[in-house]
């Protein structure tokens, strides 16, 4: 009985942390929808618009971009695509598009890819045409989705003759994974002040993300120091794997140029293999945390962003910090800022991102800066104790590793934490008080 209760108990767990895998604190509510839209059906022809929400509050698709793909329930194929393309034709022998014309893709798994910046008036729709880069909400929402439509031909019915659901979906960005379509309220557009319109279908599918499955091992640590105290924390050593994991990166130490000359995008536009600076922590980003000056009623911090990889460059860059004083934040230089509140009026959570036209773009072997003004709380505010440094910090979606609290720098000896709590002061008054009514009893 004792084996059995222990073999359900492994089984639940592991079956636990298969839906906890994608759960991110900081965005709950975060995720890649994607619709089809059906506005019309001509005789053995589908009209589908597509459209890929970013609905995360801080993760943003980079280049190479969203690399759409499915599988065909049927012998379907596409006829015509405006707004993106697919990256293989396939073998179309004896199949022909709408008016006879040759069909663009016969793949029974196509995988459909954004049009880049510059293509052609009459190839492009609306929101397409940005390389497959998605902003997040926060940073712009406006860019924060894109789309395109495609004409399907031969599509497969069901016993009720509707069009089958395509299955295997993926968004071809790593850390993703889609959920299968499912039928959803159909989608209502507003025409003018009294007029919508409703496609005659909509089909749903849901992509979340995680980092286990993204990377095995951290891209980015945090090393601390403070006016205070002259010890510097830095990254723990191999934050992001040692120089023999198999997962490590590309190593450069003094002018080895042959390295860097292998690492650049080659002609067919393929991103860079990323070649770091030799460290003790490995990592391609490093955010610096300095606790930088007391005033009053203020205290000063400087946050440093650096990029040691020395062939790629972050366009559009955030980072996200969590710390319980950023309800309080004053004053911010060189950076934009957004609170990300997600349970009632709890404000920890903050969002950091460059300035458009001055530092939105982090260069290969560079770095951003700013400083932040906090107004001290009475209530918690002190510098003992590690409560001056963040609790996590993410750079574009990854969570950095923290050094071990036990190697913050800590308040010279001579300084004590001069906060009491409301619950400290009871505490005495209960003690003063138990021992007065002890010296009467004697």
């Amino acid at each position: 009985m004792a084996t059995e209760q222990f073999v359900l108990f492994i089984f639940i767990c592991c079956l636990s942390s298969q839906f906890a895998d994608g759960y991110d604190p900081v965005d709950p509510n975060g995720n890649i929808t994607i619709n089809w839209d059906f506005p019309s059906i001509e005789p053995n022809v589908y009209a589908v618009k597509v459209s890929i929400h970013n609905y995360q509050l801080y993760r943003h698709i980079e280049r190479p971009g969203w690399r759409l793909s499915w599988v065909w329930a049927g012998d379907e194929f596409i006829s015509d695509v405006i707004g993106a393309e697919t990256t293989e034709r396939g073998n179309c022998t004896g199949r022909h598009g709408a008016n006879g014309a040759p069909p663009h893709c016969c793949e029974k798994q196509p995988v459909m890819a954004d049009l880049l910046p510059g293509a052609p008036y009459n190839r492009q729709s609306a929101n397409c045409c940005r390389g497959g880069v998605l902003s997040s909400v926060t940073q712009n929402n406006r860019t924060a989705t894109s789309q395109f439509d495609m004409y399907i031909v031969n599509f497969a019915l069901d016993e009720h003759g509707d069009p089958k659901m395509p299955t295997t979906f993926s968004i071809g960005v790593p850390g993703y994974t889609c959920s299968n379509a499912t039928n959803v309220p159909a989608t209502r557009s507003k025409v003018d002040e009294q007029r919508h319109v409703q496609v005659l279908r909509t089909w749903q599918i849901i992509c979340s993300y995680s980092q286990f499955r993204d990377a095995p091992s951290p891209s980015c640590c945090v090393s601390l120091t403070t006016f205070y105290n002259n010890t510097i924390v830095g990254c723990p050593r191999d934050s992001c794997g040692g120089a023999n994991s198999p997962s490590a990166h590309q190593c450069l130490s003094g002018g080895e140029q042959s390295k860097v000359l292998a690492a650049l995008p080659d002609a067919e536009g393929a991103p860079p293999v990323p070649v770091i600076r030799c460290t003790e922590h490995m990592c391609p980003i490093r955010v610096h945390w300095h606790v930088k000056q007391s005033y009053r009623g203020y205290w000063r911090v400087k946050t440093t962003v650096t990029n040691y990889d020395v062939v790629s460059n972050y366009t559009d860059w955030n980072l996200v910090v969590q710390h319980p004083n950023l309800r309080s934040l004053t004053q911010l230089f060189s950076f934009n800022y957004q609170p990300l509140i997600q349970y009632g009026t709890i404000n920890d959570t903050g969002m950091f991102w460059g300035i458009k036209n001055y530092n939105e773009m982090l260069l290969g072997d560079g770095n951003v800066q700013t400083e932040m003004i906090l107004e001290k709380d009475p209530s918690d505010f002190t510098f003992s104790g590690g409560w001056a440094f963040p609790r996590r910090v993410y750079f574009n979606g990854h969570e950095c590793v923290m050094p071990p609290p036990d190697q913050y720098p800590s308040l010279p000896n001579a300084a004590r934490d001069v906060r009491v709590s409301a619950v400290q002061r009871w505490l005495v008054a209960s003690s003063c008080v138990l021992s007065l009514s002890m010296l009467f009893l004697v």
